[in-house]
């Protein structure tokens, strides 16, 4: 199975924290100030406190130099940009390379990076970490404040006067649990540090309210035992020994699914996030759709293609049945695109 090898390392990395093979964070009870508090700041929404990972971080105004870490995700940069916050931004490592948001792989492009040589797992590595000044450091699980991974920790953040926030999922490494309401969750969070609740709280309504009302079209059809079996995986991607190991068995992926009238074909071969399968294990199942998730990959669909090929005894295959993703898929604000389109796609009947 051919291998982006970029991706492959970061995501093998992660992989390997969702297992519980990493080394876990430490906890405690710090207030991070990003400035001083003051009457002020007070009428300005100022100051805003969070209990993030078990320590309490306190914000006194809104942060202006955030770094935000690779941890094969996207939904941190996202978020921000969601949110308009991309002037806060000093160095980003982010990137899917593509987004069901038109004009977001573009704007993440063109976020500076800060210049900086990455370690191994393709991230920000501590002496780079500290030169940046940052006053804010956001990493999707406490992987990226592993001492042990060469990472700054988030008590020399805090002795440098940087808060540091992990992302909902993330605190214990295992995102196998994560749902929608988690994408929300980050929402709220840094529209609470950054002093735009108003606008995180309206686009949270408003992916409450289409991802509504696509389950409503396709709720006759799921309540009717007519959930097709999707199978989800990043494209040309490999992270363990067998041949499939990309495939995801819990996490977001199920909840988006649910609420698009379908089911993980691969749900109970796994549970943690991904599920390591043998080509036997991947033909013997039956699956009525696939979705297909790029991660800086240029064509997926000629992936979904070639899977097409391999199994061609799958209904999928049959009918041809498929949609490629990227952004909308994982933690990130754009949730409700992906509901959307996976229902099209399953059920279009309904639409």
């Amino acid at each position: 199975m051919p291998m982006n090898r970029p991706a492959t390392t970061v995501l093998a990395a992660v992989l390997c924290l969702l297992t519980g093979a990493c080394g876990g964070a430490s906890s405690g009870d710090d207030r991070t100030s990003t400035g001083t508090t003051d009457a002020a700041a007070s009428r300005t929404g100022y100051p805003v406190t969070l209990d993030n990972c078990g320590r309490t971080q306190t914000f006194d105004k809104a942060p202006s130099r955030v770094v935000v870490m690779n941890g094969a995700s996207v939904a941190e940069v996202s978020t921000l940009l969601a949110l308009g916050l991309q002037d806060k931004i000093v160095a980003n490592q982010q990137s899917y390379g593509r987004s069901e948001v038109a004009g977001r792989a573009a704007a993440i492009k063109a976020l500076p990076t800060g210049d900086i040589k990455v370690n191994e797992a393709y991230d920000i590595p501590r002496e780079s970490m500290l030169g940046l000044r940052p006053d804010l450091v956001l990493s999707v699980t406490t992987y990226g404040f592993d001492q042990k991974n060469g990472f700054a920790t988030r008590e020399q953040l805090e002795q440098v006067g940087a808060g540091s926030y992990v992302s909902p999922q993330g605190c214990d490494d295992d995102p196998s649990r994560m749902t929608v309401a988690d994408s929300h969750r980050l929402l709220r969070d840094m529209g609470k540090i950054f002093n735009v609740s108003d606008k995180a709280e309206r686009l949270i309504a408003e992916s409450e309210k289409n991802i509504a009302a696509v389950s409503e079209k396709v709720k006759e059809k799921a309540e009717g035992g007519k959930r097709p079996k999707v199978m989800v995986l990043f494209s040309n991607m490999s992270m363990g020994s067998n041949d499939f190991s990309s495939v995801f068995a819990q996490g977001i992926v199920n909840d988006i699914l649910a609420r698009a009238g379908g089911a993980n074909a691969f749900e109970n071969a796994a549970r943690s996030t991904f599920a390591d399968l043998s080509k036997e294990k991947v033909a013997a199942t039956d699956v009525d759709a696939l979705v297909v998730i790029g991660y800086n990959d240029p064509d997926p669909a000629a992936y979904a293609k070639k899977l097409f090929k391999e199994f061609p005894q799958w209904p999928a295959a049959r009918n041809n049945t498929y949609v490629t993703l990227s952004d909308s898929m994982y933690l990130g604000p754009s949730n409700d695109l992906a509901v959307r389109k996976i229902a099209e796609m399953l059920h279009p009947e309904a639409f």
